[in-house]
């Protein structure tokens, strides 16, 4: 299977233009979404957490801890470390099983963290949502209810445009929709050229 990995920093519109893709039959994996629904479920991948976090990763219930693992891992770069070697390969391994059952000509992985995390490493070709500053600050900040401030310090903590883009096979700029769903359209069609030809 033709696996193709998408990124873009907070605002970018990332969900946006998984819908679009989504929209023309591509099967799509969220990241952060399964990324939590393993650590919840997955008994390997918690005996992994309780061994590096303690019992407390998990509450009585036995639900994730949210409150006490950003705790643990907010100011301390090595137990950040420590997380995401642990959770890592283990959502890139569930993202290979899964694209394989998959039908199509080719799937989506959705991460904003697709080149920190090392997950470039397991799809054939990157695309970076990007969106102007000031718009991508809009966005955030009526989503999630942040300030203008809060949404700058997330902002300084990824990749720039200019660096995803450098790293990426292709680019898309979302900014109004009508031109984003002639981007994708295009996007997909070289996408599956380039898919259909790698596996002919």
């Amino acid at each position: 299977m033709y696996k193709v990995g998408l990124t873009g920093g907070i605002g970018s519109g990332k969900s946006k233009v998984c819908e679009l893709f989504a929209a023309r039959g591509i099967a799509v994996y969220d990241s952060d979404s399964r990324a939590k629904e393993l650590m919840r479920e997955d008994d390997a991948l918690r005996c992994r957490l309780v061994e590096a976090f303690g019992e407390e990763v998990y509450t009585t219930e036995g639900g994730l801890n949210r409150s006490y693992l950003a705790e643990r891992v907010f100011a301390d770069k090595e137990a950040l470390s420590r997380l995401n070697a642990i959770v890592h390969p283990a959502v890139m391994d569930d993202f290979d099983r899964w694209a394989e059952a998959q039908d199509g000509v080719y799937v989506v992985v959705e991460s904003a963290i697709l080149f920190e995390s090392g997950f470039d490493s397991r799809v054939d070709a990157t695309i970076a949502v990007m969106a102007p500053e000031m718009l991508r600050l809009q966005r955030a900040m009526a989503r999630d209810g942040a300030s203008e401030e809060q949404i700058r310090e997330r902002m300084r903590a990824q990749l720039s445009d200019d660096e995803r883009c450098d790293r990426s096979t292709y680019a898309i700029v979302n900014i109004s929709l009508d031109d984003l769903e002639e981007d994708v359209e295009q996007l997909h069609r070289r996408i599956s050229h380039d898919a259909i030809t790698r596996h002919a």
